[in-house]
């Protein structure tokens, strides 16, 4: 039986939903429209008028009639319509709802909740959503929970559709309950409503397992992410990582030590903190192979692109677990270890590239980028590609040429081919202010003549044209800009970080030298895994520029002596 009220019904959600069972064990119908009306086409019947007939008088005066500019009633209307919208009380309450959010004042949302509902003011699913943050979100747990409850069965009662907001603040309510299987059930029946899940809603499940230790019910939530195409980031997996070391199950730390590896490469803090936890605990120490085939670990080596095998742990015995720093070689100064540098796929690049080239073109004005894009193939590719303005306003208030065309001349002397690198500069930059003295005009035309200026048009941001010079030519990118912005969030894809980190020159500036360029690294700041057992894990304190960088490093001493002893290398 489909349940009915006031028009609606809801396909996943009817009887006596189990879903809402879950959380108040009552009957709760949430309901979609059952009635979709749709508007009817407004036909306008024109006056008949013959194609041949004399009467044109008639017929432009009839047009005319029909071409009259809106009056200044009609705009009048419309800023009353949206005065008498803006003043509703359904506005109101969002406004005053969404100030309590944004002050974290739950007593005040109920307040208005209850005055709204004595005022029989219609609610929807916003102003819902938002109490039940609120609920959910409270210090005064068990009131919260309560209310958070109550609020949830009324939604259902008024037939107000929930969306994905409205099943993660119940997770969040369930996990407040100190109930994560709730807060999972919740999830799946989400999914099964045809609500699709976020990374958000999965927290409450995946936490709440991890928190109690249910290193099993975690997997299974952690499966269901992956059903759903939902990708764990670094606090997720740092949760999996420290269920499963407590729980000793040391192929499961293996495995999310090298999913960490793929997606978050350093970690912050608290993750380098689980780890190190893992390696000094009694039960690491037993785990591994006092003999393993060499040749396998190679072959995975070689099968993996360099800095891991992926063929388990290796060695026996206590880990030595301690914070390193890298040389400039990439030589960890405590144990010797060289680590390496993992080459990226040129397939990928290109492909990157291509994605680079569509966003740009969704985002700029299309034929000014492909027309840089032609340029570019013309007069291309390049050593190296400087991102005119940071480089030019690095220090200074105004804009410095003498520096820019200093690094020009340093990145010049470096290349190979000798070739000077390509200058994106914004078109405003290039014509005027400082660009017009004598000596600058004379330094730009010079590039121009060269081939090695592009001055982007107005109204285009050049960051898009320098990262895609950089990424086609294949060449270094010479820019201080971190790439964090939503423009660069756009491109979401684990390639751009690898991306950066083999092709990104950095600056710092000082009186005595100016500008010093610090080239990539040769090595990868990735969690790596030896061939010999040892581990290194970059933590994100320190930027090896202004201070080391800080490593975790875990290593075997009898094992690394062993192979030391088998194939004759010497230990640093």
């Amino acid at each position: 039986m489909v349940f009915r009220r006031m028009g609606y019904f809801s396909p996943c959600l009817s009887k006596t939903s189990p879903f809402f069972s879950l959380l108040t064990k009552t009957p709760y119908p949430f309901q979609l429209p059952h009635t979709i009306h749709f508007f009817k086409p407004i036909h306008t019947k024109f006056p008949h008028t013959d194609p041949f007939s004399m009467n044109q008088k008639t017929h432009l005066c009839t047009s005319a009639a029909f071409l009259q500019q809106p009056t200044s009633k009609t705009f009048s209307n419309s800023r009353s319509t949206k005065k008498a919208r803006r003043d509703a009380p359904e506005s109101v309450l969002r406004h005053k709802l969404d100030q309590c959010s944004k002050h974290g004042d739950l007593q005040e949302a109920l307040r208005l909740y209850e005055e709204a509902k004595l005022n029989n003011i219609s609610l929807n699913v916003h102003h819902y959503n938002v109490l039940l943050y609120l609920c959910s979100a409270s210090c005064t747990k068990e009131f919260g929970i309560e209310k958070g409850f109550e609020i949830f069965k009324q939604m259902g009662v008024n037939g107000v559709t929930p969306n994905e907001a409205t099943f993660t603040s119940a997770a969040r309510l369930a996990l407040a309950k100190q109930d994560p299987k709730m807060a999972f059930d919740i999830v799946k029946k989400m999914k099964s409503c045809g609500v699709p899940p976020k990374l958000r809603s999965y927290g409450p499940a995946l936490f709440g397992f991890c928190d109690k230790g249910m290193a099993d019910n975690a997997y299974e939530v952690d499966i269901h992410m992956g059903e759903s195409g939902v990708v764990a980031e670094e606090a997720e997996l740092s949760a999996l990582l420290k269920v499963s070391s407590l729980s000793k199950r040391a192929d499961k730390v293996y495995e999310t030590m090298h999913r960490l590896r793929a997606s978050v490469r350093q970690v912050c803090e608290e993750t380098a903190g689980v780890i190190e936890d893992w390696f000094k605990s009694e039960y690491a120490a037993e785990v591994g192979m006092e003999n393993w085939d060499v040749g396998k670990v190679k072959e995975g080596v070689v099968k993996g692109g360099g800095g891991w095998h992926g063929q388990g742990w290796l060695g026996k015995g206590n880990w030595t677990v301690v914070r390193a720093e890298m040389d400039s070689s990439g030589v960890c100064r405590l144990c010797g270890e060289k680590l390496v540098c993992i080459d990226i796929d040129p397939k990928e690049t290109e492909n990157f590239a291509n994605s680079l080239a569509k966003l740009a073109c969704e985002r700029e004005v299309k034929a000014n980028f492909v027309q840089f894009q032609e340029w570019l193939q013309k007069h291309g590719p390049f050593d190296a590609v400087v991102d005119g303005a940071n480089v030019g306003l690095i220090t200074q208030r105004s804009f410095n040429f003498s520096q820019l065309r200093n690094v020009v001349n340093k990145l010049r002397q470096m290349s190979k081919s000798k070739k000077l690198p390509l200058v994106i500069l914004h078109k405003s930059r290039a014509t005027g202010g400082p660009a017009q003295h004598p000596n600058n005009k004379q330094l730009l035309e010079s590039w121009k003549k060269a081939g090695a200026l592009y001055a982007t048009p107005h109204g285009s941001n050049d960051d898009w044209y320098w990262l895609y010079a950089a990424v086609s030519s294949k060449g270094l990118l010479l820019t201080n800009d971190e790439m964090r912005d939503h423009l660069f969030q756009l491109l979401g894809t684990s390639f751009f970080p690898r991306w950066k980190e083999k092709h990104q020159i950095r600056m710092t500036a000082s009186r005595d030298d100016g500008l010093k360029l610090h080239m990539p690294p040769p090595y990868s700041i990735v969690i790596q895994e030896s061939e010999h057992g040892c581990w290194h894990v970059p933590t994100v304190i320190g930027d090896d520029i202004e201070m080391p960088r800080q490593w975790v490093c875990a290593t075997r001493r009898k094992a690394l002596h062993s192979l030391f002893r088998r194939t004759g290398v010497s230990n640093h």
